[in-house]
């Protein structure tokens, strides 16, 4: 999967030890234990002595430590119940069900072990006066014996919810990664969610020098980045000579490679070639997240090709609609560039409206086809010089319907949208166009854009039957038809953005 550097055990480094609390009020019950147990050991551990002479002292060392596997409880102290407290402390307060508890008492009578056993949460219960060092040998080592597989039943028990959380990550990051369209905002995704599988968002990865980059021909081309890398989206630069190193490393061995804290995922795509991610900070990972990494990278190179397919398709497909509303416009004599203007004017309106990116997106698409009808309408109408009679407007009039009717049948979300522009962008919002009369907002929202930036583009432009008007005259007109022919918002929204109309309108002229 990786390199990876492993650690090594300092010289000093004292062998690991079983804690064990003594509580007892008497010093030299202390004394005695620690001698009789000074040889023990148990797994390869010796054992580490915390005494305590009070109910009270064995609370505060409980409080503050979370290494104590074994508590040797005695049971009248500063009071007759002192050591039971204790035992309901651990068990109640503390929530602590893993550390082993054996009562010792000196007084039986005061606290009967059938009474103990069955009110208190304690593991043994004997008394000093038997306890030999044989004896005392038996308790602990199945006392520990006991905490030890208690503590590997956790273990395993957390592994199996890591594992699980960390399968519920990959799927989640993965599901929230295919959803996005755009290879930026993707890899801008990316880097967030491999920085949480790999526990470096805990250091900040937002402020880290992070970046995602697109090997090809000329070198390494950036998608996307964070600290110093975050403005040189699309820009081709050179890394420090260790990056580098690991990121040939990576592409010569096609895998994703770990050294230090630093990590190069690799992701070698059939359509998309080589992408490469960059992270720094990262914490020490184990098998289980190495295994996740390697799962969650095959998801990423099947996105990877998968959003290349997508800008192919997305390319085809607005070059074909781009070409046939050229066609259209080209038959029907209208200004050259007027569905360029009308496809980029209805997508800025549409976000002045608040739609979301990719509503207006979609529209930009379907807007050039609002007059794709007009194919099927005769030259003598759709080229006569003079106004039309009434009975040649209502043929123009059903370029509408032919166009509605052309798309209607798709399932391709594009080619719907495309229904809708070309089925309503000659409604009026007071209910007085046609084909079918809608009003207001029963008009869809794509129909009342390209309803407004069409008229509009019409009229700054020259056509068969007019010349073009100047631009006041047109935003008079605009503010004339508010609530009549366009809805008053838009035609608000259009004339604050006038600055912006135009310089689309400069983009694309005749």
């Amino acid at each position: 999967m990786g390199l990876f550097k492993k650690s090594s055990k300092s010289k000093g480094e004292t062998k690991p030890s079983w804690k064990i609390l003594i509580v007892d009020d008497e010093p030299d019950v202390h004394a005695v234990t620690k001698l009789t147990l000074s040889q023990f050991e148990f797994d390869d551990k010796g054992v580490e002595f915390i005494s305590a002479y009070s109910g009270e002292e064995a609370r505060k060392v409980l409080n503050e430590r979370n290494d104590i596997a074994l508590v040797l409880l005695d049971v009248v102290m500063e009071t007759d119940d002192a050591g039971l407290q204790v035992a309901q402390y651990i068990r109640q307060d503390l929530s602590n069900h893993f550390i082993r508890i054996i009562l010792r008492t000196g007084q039986p009578g005061q606290a009967p072990e059938r009474t103990v056993i069955t009110n208190y949460d304690i593991n043994d219960y004997k008394d000093k006066t038997s306890l030999s060092s044989d004896k005392l040998f038996t308790v602990v080592y199945t006392g520990l014996r006991g905490y030890r597989d208690i503590l590997d039943i956790e273990l395993a028990r957390k592994k199996l919810e890591n594992h699980r959380e960390g399968l519920e990550r990959v799927i989640d990051s993965t599901a929230s990664l295919f959803r996005i369209r755009s290879l930026q905002e993707f890899a801008s995704g990316l880097l967030v969610q491999i920085a949480s599988l790999l526990h470096a968002d805990e250091n900040g990865s937002e402020n880290s020098n992070n970046f995602v980059v697109r090997k090809n021909e000329d070198g390494l081309q950036f998608l996307a980045g964070t600290g110093q890398y975050r403005p040189l989206s699309g820009d081709k630069v050179n890394l420090p000579e260790n990056i580098n190193a690991m990121i040939k490393n990576a592409c010569l061995s096609q895998k994703c490679v770990i050294e230090n804290d630093y990590f190069v995922g690799y992701f070698k795509t059939i359509n998309a070639g080589e992408n490469l991610i960059y992270l720094e900070g990262i914490n020490q990972i184990d098998d289980l997240d190495r295994k996740l990494l390697e799962l969650f990278s095959n998801n990423i190179s099947v996105a990877f090709d998968n959003l290349e397919l997508d800008k192919e398709i997305f390319e085809t497909q607005s070059e074909i609609i781009d070409t046939l509303g050229e066609v259209v416009e080209s038959r029907s004599k209208e200004a050259a560039n007027h569905v360029r203007r009308v496809a980029h004017l209805s997508r800025a309106l549409a976000l002045w409206a608040g739609e979301p990116e990719e509503k207006a997106q979609e529209l930009f698409m379907a807007s050039p086809m609002h007059d794709v009808g007009k194919v099927a309408i005769p030259d003598s109408i759709l080229l006569k010089p003079g106004k039309l009679t009434e009975e040649e407007f209502e043929i123009m009039k059903t370029h509408v319907n032919i166009g509605h009717e052309i798309f209607t049948r798709s399932k391709r979300s594009t080619l719907k949208a495309a229904a809708i522009v070309a089925g309503e962008h000659h409604e009026k919002y007071n209910g007085k166009g046609y084909p079918n009369g809608l009003k207001g907002e029963d008009i869809h929202i794509y129909g009342r854009i390209v309803a407004l930036v069409d008229v509009f583009d019409a009229l700054s432009h020259s056509r068969c039957y007019k010349e073009a008007w100047p631009l006041d005259k047109i935003l008079q007109l605009l503010e004339e038809e508010k609530g009549e022919h366009f809805e008053p918002r838009l035609v608000e929204l259009f004339i604050q953005n006038i600055d912006e109309v135009q310089r689309i309108m400069e983009a694309y002229p005749d």
